[in-house]
């Protein structure tokens, strides 16, 4: 039998070794290839939100991975997220936003749900499809956002120090008043494994592993 393979489409290419490494440990028969385009996300940060323009050149990178033999798609931004959903039912194969199986995983998880961003443009998004996942479940939930304001801008200037500190303080506030804590930012998971065991009073979900758990189990 063919070995399956998967699309992945990113906006950094940072999260390629991230990626990488997961596919090896989870998805360890599948081929894998990466498109990236850091473009996308500057444009989406640079205006604040996700244009036309640049949801449409989403979609024609989603219709390229198929066209390269993708079996499935993974599309590793949740900045980009609304124009993943635009794609998939243009396309012939499952076509996968990245925090759609950690929103499910939330609203399965527990009411009180906290997403954690340091950017506004994935904090919107990564909220609305907690939102809209919890109704199609059924479920009543208590919605808390909070923006690590300036922590992004720290990253991306070098200081991943002031970056990690700045997220786990609002990790810790935020455990205190939910039952489960999303990272709308694949960036923010590696400060988790720098927290004690007792800061860690609830679930912390990130979105890569989740989704790849969750590829996994489809293919």
């Amino acid at each position: 039998m063919k070995a399956k393979t998967l699309g992945l489409i990113h906006t950094s290419a940072t999260l390629v070794p991230v990626f990488q490494q997961l596919c090896k440990e989870l998805l360890p028969n599948i081929n894998v290839f990466n498109i990236v385009d850091d473009s996308l996300i500057k444009d989406v940060i640079s205006r604040g939100e996700l244009t036309a323009s640049t949801a449409r050149r989403v979609v024609d990178y989603v219709g390229s991975a198929e066209s390269a033999g993708a079996d499935y798609i993974l599309v590793t931004c949740s900045s980009i997220g609304t124009a993943v959903e635009a794609a998939a039912p243009l396309t012939k194969v499952p076509v996968l936003r990245v925090d759609q199986p950690m929103a499910d995983l939330a609203v399965k998880t527990g009411t009180r749900i906290g997403v954690i961003a340091t950017l506004p443009t994935t904090l919107d998004p990564t909220s609305d499809l907690v939102r809209r996942r919890a109704r199609l479940a059924g479920k009543e939930i208590k919605l808390t956002s909070r923006l690590c304001e300036g922590a992004f801008d720290a990253l991306m200037s070098g200081d991943s120090a002031t970056h990690d500190s700045m997220v786990a303080s609002a990790l810790r506030d935020l455990s205190r008043e939910v039952d489960v804590i999303l990272l709308a930012q694949a960036s923010m998971a590696r400060v988790v494994e720098s927290l004690s065991e007792a800061d860690k009073k609830v679930p912390i979900i990130a979105s890569p592993p989740q989704a790849i758990r969750h590829l996994a189990s489809m293919l």
